[in-house]
C-alpha cells in the first residue's frame, strides 16, 4: 500500500508516526529553531520560532500542527526569515545582554539563534524592571533577567518531576517566571534536583557554580585536596571534548585531574560497591522479617528531598544507607585523621542535589562536611578548560591506591535500573556468568519510567519497581498505599537515571541511552563483575569500618527538621 506524504521546500517526504511537522521535518535533515519544544513535555507552542507556512500562505506552529497527506509547506521563507528575526530581537529587547559573563554563553539557545539569524542590533529599549538573581539555593541560581518565558522549567517541573516549586505569576507584560508568593526557592517544595536548570535555554536558571572554592583549596600548601568521581560522569565528559556520546573518558578524566593539582583521584564506584553491600544485608533482613517493605533506595538526594516533603510517613522504608558519595567521603575523612595535612574533598558528580546532600548537617562531623565541595560535569568542563588541557591529547590513567579497586556492579550506579542489578548480583546464589547475563535481561534496564519485574528467591517472589522521574516515583508510592506490595523500589530523580542528570551535559533521549550502553559496556569489560567479589572490601571492613560499619556507611535522616530547606 501506498504511504501518504506531504512536502516540505518541495520535497516530498512519506509521513510515518510523527506526531507533529517537527518531527518530519527534522526527519528530512532541516534544524528547526525552538525555544520551548521538549518531546518529553507538552506542547507549548509558546516560542512561535517554529512558525512555518503553508500553501494558503497561513502560518502554523511546526510543534502543534500534525503533518496531513497532501500538506505542502515552507519552512525557510522570506517571510519566516523576518518573522524569525522580530521575535529574537524583541526577546533580546528584555533580556540581559552581558553574554560573555554569562554561565550559559557559548551554549546559550537564544544566543545560537542570535547568531544564526544574524541579529547584528536591537532597536527597542530595555524596559524590563531590574530583577533580583535568587542564589539561596546551594543547587541552583535563577535570574530573571535573562528568562525568555518558554515554560520549559515550569512544565519540567509540574510534569516530569511533580515538585510545583515554579510556575506562571501575573499577566501581559507582567508575567514571570516564580515560586508562590514571589519566595526565594530555598522556600519553595524544590529538591534539587535541577532539571530545571537542564532544560533552560538561557541563562536564567543554571546550576551552582562552586568551582571557585576549589581553586582556593588546590592553591592552599597546607591541603591535601581528594576528588571522587560518579559513574555517569565519564559516559558524559567527553562529548564537550570531540568524543562521541556515550564514549568512556574515565581515564582521561583522572589525568585532567591530577594535572590540575589533585593529590588523589578515585571512582565512587568504590563506594558503591559499599552500598551494594549495606543494602543488600538490608534487604535481606527486611524479607526475612517482613516488616518495612517495599525497601525504597536511598542513592538520590533529590528523591530522599522529594519522600522527605511530600511522603514523610514512608521514610523508615527508605534505606538508612548512605550515598556512596557520602561513603566514601567518611571513609576517606576518617583515614585523613592520620594525615599532618587538612583533608579538602572534591566531588564530581552529575547531580545538582548532591550539593545540597553535602552541606546537611547529616553528613557532618564537628560542623564541618564530608564532603567538603561539590561541582558538577559542567563545572569539570570549565576547570579543564580553564587549565589549558588538551583533553583529547592526554594520555589516560588510572585512579589512586589504596581505594583504587571497583566492580562493574559499582559503574552501573549511574544508570537507571544499574542499582538494582547490582544487588541482585548480590543477592543470588547462582553466580556463574549465565547468572549475569540472565539478571541484565531480566527487564532491569531500558530507560522506561517504570519498569517493574518478578524474580524467584528461594521459596518467594521478588516484586520490584524500578523508576526514575519523580512523578513516576508518585505513582508508585500512591499504589503502595493503596495496597500493592512490591519489595524493592528504586528510584532516581533524574529521568533516565544519574547519565541525565541536571549536572551534565543536556542529552537527548539517544543520548541518554548511549550513555548508559557506555556504563554497560565497562561492566562487562571488568575484570570484577559483583560487588562482593571486590578484594578492597574486605580489607575495609576488617579495617577502618571494624566495629564502626553503621556509623560510616548509614544515616537516619532527620526528616525535613534540617535547617536549611533545599533548593
Amino acid at each position: 500500500m501506498s504511504r501518504a506524504t506531504m512536502t516540505i521546500d518541495g520535497i516530498p517526504v512519506e509521513i510515518g508516526n510523527e506526531k507533529n511537522l517537527l518531527e518530519l521535518i527534522r526527519k528530512v535533515g532541516i534544524s528547526m529553531p525552538t525555544f520551548c519544544y521538549y518531546s518529553e513535555l507538552s506542547v507549548y507552542g509558546a516560542c512561535r520560532m517554529c512558525m512555518v507556512e503553508n500553501e494558503r500562505g497561513v502560518l502554523e506552529a511546526a510543534c502543534s500542527t500534525p503533518p496531513r497527506p497532501g500538506m505542502s509547506i515552507k519552512t525557510n521563507s522570506e517571510r519566516l526569515r523576518k518573522y524569525r528575526k522580530m521575535i529574537l530581537e524583541l526577546l533580546l529587547a528584555n533580556h540581559c545582554r552581558d553574554c560573555t559573563t554569562c554561565e550559559k554563553s557559548g551554549n546559550c539557545k537564544l544566543q545560537e539563534l542570535a547568531i544564526r539569524f544574524n541579529i547584528e542590533g536591537v532597536r527597542f529599549p530595555n524596559t524590563a524592571p531590574e530583577q533580583k538573581r535568587d542564589t539561596s539555593s546551594p543547587c541552583i541560581v535563577r535570574d530573571p533577567s535573562k528568562c525568555i518565558l518558554c515554560g520549559d522549567c515550569v512544565r519540567m517541573c509540574n510534569e516530569i518531576q511533580n515538585v510545583g516549586a515554579i510556575d506562571y505569576a501575573y499577566r501581559g507584560s507582567k508575567m514571570r517566571i516564580s515560586t508562590a508568593f514571589n519566595k526565594p526557592i530555598s522556600e519553595s517544595p524544590c529538591v534539587g534536583c535541577g532539571q530545571c536548570a537542564a532544560v533552560c535555554p538561557t541563562g536564567a536558571i543554571t546550576v551552582r557554580n562552586d568551582t571557585d572554592r576549589v581553586w582556593a583549596a588546590l592553591r592552599s600548601g597546607n591541603t591535601k585536596v581528594s576528588v571522587q568521581i560518579a559513574p555517569a560522569v565519564r559516559v558524559a565528559l567527553g562529548r564537550e571534548f570531540g568524543m562521541k556520546e556515550g564514549d568512556n573518558a574515565m581515564g582521561k578524566i583522572v589525568a585532567a585531574l591530577h594535572r590540575i593539582g589533585f593529590d588523589e583521584v578515585y571512582d565512587t564506584s568504590t563506594a558503591a560497591d559499599l552500598t551494594v553491600l549495606e543494602e543488600s544485608e538490608e534487604f535481606i533482613g527486611r524479607l526475612e522479617s517482613g516488616e518495612k517493605l517495599p525497601l525504597f533506595t536511598s542513592c538520590c538526594p533529590a528523591w530522599i528531598n522529594f519522600v522527605e516533603r511530600k511522603y514523610p510517613e514512608l521514610m523508615p522504608n527508605v534505606s538508612t544507607c548512605r550515598s556512596p558519595m557520602q561513603m566514601f567521603a567518611s571513609i576517606l575523612k576518617e583515614e585523613s585523621k592520620h594525615s599532618s595535612k587538612d583533608l579538602f574533598h572534591v566531588a564530581v558528580m552529575p547531580c545538582t542535589a548532591k550539593k545540597f546532600e553535602a552541606e546537611r548537617p547529616e553528613f557532618k562531623r564537628d560542623g564541618k562536611p564530608d564532603v567538603d565541595a561539590v561541582i558538577s560535569t559542567q563545572e569539570l568542563v570549565r576547570m579543564i578548560k580553564e587549565s589549558g588541557i588538551i583533553f583529547d591529547e592526554i594520555e589516560p590513567e588510572a585512579v589512586d591506591m589504596p581505594f583504587g579497586t571497583m566492580s562493574g556492579a559499582g559503574v552501573i550506579f549511574g544508570v537507571t535500573g544499574g542499582v538494582t542489578e547490582a544487588v541482585l548480583r548480590r543477592v543470588t546464589t547462582d553466580k556463574s556468568r549465565a547468572s549475569l547475563t540472565a539478571t541484565a535481561a531480566s527487564g532491569v534496564r531500558g530507560m522506561d519510567g517504570i519498569k517493574e519485574l518478578e524474580l524467584p528467591y528461594g521459596d518467594k517472589t521478588l516484586r520490584i519497581a524500578i523508576v526514575s522521574g519523580l512523578h513516576n516515583a508518585e505513582k508508585i508510592i500512591e499504589r503502595v498505599k493503596n495496597g500493592e506490595h512490591f519489595d524493592l523500589v528504586e528510584v532516581m530523580a533524574c529521568p533516565g537515571g544519574c547519565v541525565n542528570g541536571a549536572g551534565q551535559p543536556l542529552a537527548s533521549m539517544r543520548g541518554r541511552r548511549e550513555r548508559g550502553e557506555g556504563l554497560y559496556a565497562a561492566d562487562r569489560v571488568s575484570g570484577i563483575r559483583r560487588s562482593e567479589e571486590n578484594p578492597l572490601m574486605m580489607s575495609l571492613y576488617s579495617g577502618i569500618l571494624k566495629g564502626r560499619v553503621h556509623e560510616l556507611l548509614h544515616v537516619h535522616y532527620g526528616c525535613c527538621s534540617h535547617g536549611k530547606d533545599e533548593g
